[in-house]
């Protein structure tokens, strides 16, 4: 068992119950639409490491949601040295920890937009917060956009005054996929390696990833109930499907969370997770 500090106990405590009501937001949604769908939870251990923590994966199929995986985790060890010097604070111990919660969702109308959402706090030998969301409609409306977009704003304004900016350039640089020229959707916010040296910082920061979380809930079910209704066309559908195909070479290529789950023994379904259900490549 990995013995948690104050900080780190509160942190994992409020992922994990953001990820309680999160669940149970999608599954409301579902039952509106006739749907009995419901998570299937799945608690693993860290690979080669009985006393290196572990996590739960959260995966619900329905007629909303084609595909969500909402995942949670705690985990520390020891980053391999290669590794560790790709880490922020790792090079010089290559101990770490990590608790974050991490959500992806893929939606059986293209009218509705695919979302990514990420929080977490690691420690090395520095502390710090990181994450993010962003939406990704295969058929955009700028309503949706423009909304979502005004939730992140209004989490970062509260929390971090004047940081929305560098977090919404930050999000369009990150979530880009170079081999093909294009971003991935229409944005949102990503930071990392927000430091916490002392208590008064890691309030200010627990505060940001809390805010972000809290908009996450409001504003995306409300994204999903405004379309999820609409009819769609075969065409939409192959739309759709070429989308997610790019979707999932961003997080095969360059999704730093999958490369870090997979270069510290996670889970691999809960890794991959994020892929859709079902994609091509034409």
């Amino acid at each position: 068992m990995i013995e948690l500090d104050a900080e780190q106990t509160r942190a994992r405590a409020w992922f994990e119950s953001l990820r309680d009501r999160i669940c149970a937001a999608f599954e409301a949604i579902e039952r509106e639409a006739g749907s009995d769908a419901a998570f299937a939870y799945t608690p693993w251990d860290r690979e080669g490491d009985p006393d290196g923590g572990g996590g739960v994966r959260g995966v619900m199929k329905g007629e909303v949601f084609e595909k969500v995986g909402v995942n949670v985790s705690t985990v520390g060890g020891s980053f391999n040295p290669e590794f560790a010097r790709t880490i922020h604070g790792a090079d010089e111990d290559p101990r770490f920890f990590a608790t974050g919660i991490s959500l992806v969702a893929h939606m059986a109308n293209p009218h509705v937009p695919a979302v990514h959402m990420n929080t977490r706090f690691l420690v090395t030998t520095k502390r710090w917060f990181g994450g993010g969301a962003d939406l990704n409609p295969p058929i955009p409306y700028d309503q949706d956009t423009a909304d979502f977009h005004a939730a992140l704003k209004d989490a970062v304004d509260r929390t971090a005054p004047g940081e929305h900016d560098r977090f919404r350039q930050w999000a369009d640089d990150y979530f880009y996929i170079p081999h093909r020229k294009v971003h991935r959707g229409v944005g949102g916010i990503f930071y990392d390696h927000l430091e916490t040296p002392d208590a008064d910082a890691f309030e200010a920061r627990f505060a940001l990833t809390r805010a972000v979380g809290e908009a996450f809930l409001d504003i995306f079910p409300t994204i999903v109930r405004r379309r999820m209704r609409l009819p769609f066309t075969a065409a939409d559908t192959a739309q759709q499907l070429v989308w997610r195909g790019r979707y999932a070479e961003f997080n095969l290529v360059y999704d730093r969370g999958t490369l870090f789950g997979l270069r510290t023994g996670g889970n691999i379904d809960a890794i991959l997770m994020s892929l859709p259900p079902r994609a091509i490549w034409e």
